[in-house]
């Protein structure tokens, strides 16, 4: 499953132009009976903040991971949301290829992320014609701060856990 981390690094690279500045941490609800993972900063003056939540299987092997990532922007730095969306899909379409899998993603469009406009884009990935995994990424802009959530999991539980996503994005409080 860190081939679904790809995209949370390529914001990050795409968003070089961060400052630190404290902010508060965004809230979510994770789903009940996820494994919510602590993601400690690298450093105290680290700019970007990190949560995660894994479902796993029967036998404790991931099976749908969403993370949610805030990066603090440079004062007065423009994000074109639409690049880094577009950036952050091709990092995850390479990864995939380079691992054999083949990779359809669907037009970005127009969504919201808590009371945020933005944008939205889920690929299908394959391996000989067969779904595998599914990836869904979303990305927002407030003033000096850039949100990612992204979620992925293999194709049935990525379909069965719909409401358990839906649940946790209208939870999510930027």
């Amino acid at each position: 499953m860190s081939r679904f981390r790809v995209s949370t690094l390529v914001l990050i690279g795409s968003l070089s132009a961060v400052t630190c500045v404290h902010a508060q941490t965004p809230v979510i609800t994770w789903p009940i009976g996820w494994e919510i993972e602590a993601i400690v900063p690298d450093d105290a003056t680290s700019k970007v903040s990190r949560q995660r939540a894994v479902k796993n299987d029967q036998d404790g092997s991931p099976t749908l991971v969403m993370e949610l990532t805030m990066t603090q922007v440079e004062s007065g730095h423009q994000v074109n949301l639409e690049g880094v969306l577009l950036e952050m899909r091709k990092a995850v379409q390479k990864d995939f290829f380079q691992s054999g899998y083949q990779s359809v993603c669907n037009k970005i469009h127009e969504t919201r992320l808590s009371r945020l406009a933005a944008l939205e884009t889920t690929c299908t990935i394959t391996q000989n014609g067969r779904h595998m995994l599914s990836q869904t990424l979303v990305a927002a802009v407030d003033g000096d701060k850039a949100y990612v959530l992204s979620y992925a999991g293999q194709a049935q539980v990525y379909k069965a856990s719909q409401e358990e996503i839906a649940a946790a994005r209208n939870s999510l409080q930027l």
